[in-house]
């Protein structure tokens, strides 16, 4: 029985590794960026109706905006709608420095996107899903949200901002 060994072109060997070690150091950045910088993932908190959400009074988004949990710890409920204006409701909120703010996402029509600028918050926002995701703000100043999806023809005016004082 004879053995034969498999020949590898150097070239092709080199490319070989190379693409391993990138393999490698994706991973590695990629788990960084997840335990170590805080990454965190929305999840989609609960189910609502879409066509009601906005009315119901037994709904926090028949009167979105922010409610002190306890001290420095905040729940923002807000809504994104396409129809008639383009916005996010309530358009600003502020809290002070240090605060921690959860933010339940809904839509009453289309999908959005939420992205709080200078923060690792951006996620998609479902019409008939709560997304939930918790952002504590140490530095002060505006944080602008702004959706990241393309809803309609007055995509680009959809706004609001966080203002966190000192």
């Amino acid at each position: 029985m004879s053995t034969e060994k498999m020949h590898i072109d150097p070239y092709e060997r080199n490319w070989m590794i190379f693409s391993a070690v990138l393999l490698v150091l994706f991973a590695t950045a990629v788990s960084v960026a997840a335990f170590g910088m805080g990454i965190q993932l929305p999840a989609p908190e609960q189910r609502v109706d879409p066509k009601t959400v906005a009315t119901d009074p037994n709904s926090p988004w028949s009167n979105p905006g922010l409610r002190e949990i306890k001290p420095g710890k905040y729940d923002a409920y807000i809504l994104s709608h396409a129809i008639p204006n383009w916005e996010y409701l309530p358009k600003e909120i502020s809290v002070p420095v240090g605060s921690s703010v959860s933010f339940y996402v809904t839509s009453s029509d289309v999908q959005h996107g939420f992205k709080i600028q200078d923060t690792n918050a951006n996620f998609q926002v479902i019409p008939g899903q709560v997304s939930k995701l918790t952002i504590k703000f140490d530095k002060a100043g505006t944080y602008n949200y702004i959706c990241t999806e393309y809803c309609g023809s007055g995509h680009g005016i959809m706004y609001g901002a966080i203002i966190v004082t000192p």
